[in-house]
């Protein structure tokens, strides 16, 4: 990789000398050079303001000059020096070791040696502003390669969403002609997540991870899965399995977004006072993710109809989601979901827009 001509003449470059003659001198070399954009101040105290409000490429410094010294111009110059935003040449006619290292130490890439040499300064600027613009162009490759890393994976993360949702509605269209179940169930649990206080992230994961909560159903049997009936013990203990046959289709994971659903799986059916199944949890001894997906589920089953049921009107199904408050439903849950709009919840497309 190189820098071409032009890119260095057009390199930015400030020079920085109380000694009007030693200003002169270097801009005439680097006009002659061809050097298209360069400054100078006399004045120290100036620096940092012009460099605030454009940084250089490349600053000649002179290091004995009143207060402030070139010393304390690479102090407040540091905040770029150390990110590599700028190089620093200084110019001294002090070659003592002690002031080499000082300047060294201060972030000083290079010394020019009082009197000037022509041809030397024109090197030694040649050579840091190409190591300067290297650097510039490396890190624009670098970012241009992280964005096409992360088109690539939120490309990949498009695919394995779409790939989760599309399994989702498989486990429903056995009992939901739509298949829309899930994708309510999933919008309302994000709802109810956001009127809790959760973070936008945890609401993306809970909206997503929702949709799995009923995939054991895959492996439940017809007879049992669309009986119009009531279930007898044998057919409830096969229904029940759902829970366990979801969680370990996801479990295992090393992505967020499953394990979380693998937990929404595997305790969504868990009651509050500890009644419910597998594993009779109670409290907070059930995951967050699995009360709020909890009632998100119950409410979506009392106001569509099923194979085996038919819907409640909305009322009678606030009525009996309110009655389980603290026994099959965590009480701070069923009161983020009473501030929800719940007409907009029997409507999948309103539900996303407000969602």
């Amino acid at each position: 990789m190189t820098v071409s001509n032009a890119a260095l003449k057009r390199a930015r470059i400030l020079i920085v000398d109380d000694e009007p003659a030693n200003v002169l001198l270097l801009e005439r070399l680097l006009e002659r050079a061809g050097y298209e954009n360069f400054v100078s101040v006399t004045d120290s105290a100036q620096v940092l303001a012009l460099c605030t409000q454009r940084p250089p490429d490349l600053v000649l410094l002179d290091l004995h000059m009143p207060t402030p010294d070139g010393f304390e111009v690479m102090r407040q110059l540091d905040p770029w020096i150390s990110q590599g935003a700028l190089a620093v040449i200084v110019l001294t006619a002090d070659t003592t070791r002690e002031v080499r290292q000082a300047a060294l130490s201060g972030g000083a890439k290079d010394f020019l040696v009082k009197p000037l040499d022509a041809i030397e300064v024109l090197l030694r600027i040649k050579n840091q502003l190409e190591t300067r613009l290297l650097h510039v162009e490396l890190r624009r490759q670098a970012l241009a390669l992280e964005q096409r890393v992360y088109e690539q994976h939120e490309d990949l993360d498009e695919a394995r969403l779409e790939m989760l949702q599309r399994l989702a509605r498989a486990s429903e269209y056995r009992d939901d002609d739509t298949g829309e179940h899930t994708q309510r169930v999933g919008q309302t649990s994000a709802l109810v997540a956001r009127a809790l206080d959760l973070s936008e992230e945890d609401v993306t994961i809970i909206r997503h991870a929702a949709t799995l909560h009923d995939l054991g159903k895959i492996a439940v049997p017809d007879r049992v899965l669309l009986k119009p009936g009531s279930l007898d013990e044998h057919e409830l203990e096969a229904m029940r399995k759902h829970v366990r046959m979801g969680a370990d289709m996801l479990a295992n994971s090393r992505s967020p977004l499953l394990q979380v659903a693998e937990s929404i799986a595997l305790t969504h059916h868990e009651w509050w006072d500890g009644s419910g199944y597998l594993s009779g949890l109670r409290g907070d001894e059930i995951p967050l993710p699995g009360r709020i997906v909890a009632i998100a589920d119950v409410f979506d089953a009392l106001t569509h109809d099923r194979p085996y049921k038919r819907a409640l009107p909305l009322e009678m199904a606030l009525d009996e989601v309110r009655s389980l408050r603290g026994s099959q439903f965590d009480p701070r849950v069923v009161d983020a979901f009473n501030t929800l709009p719940h007409e907009e919840l029997l409507d999948l497309g309103n539900l996303r827009a407000a969602a």
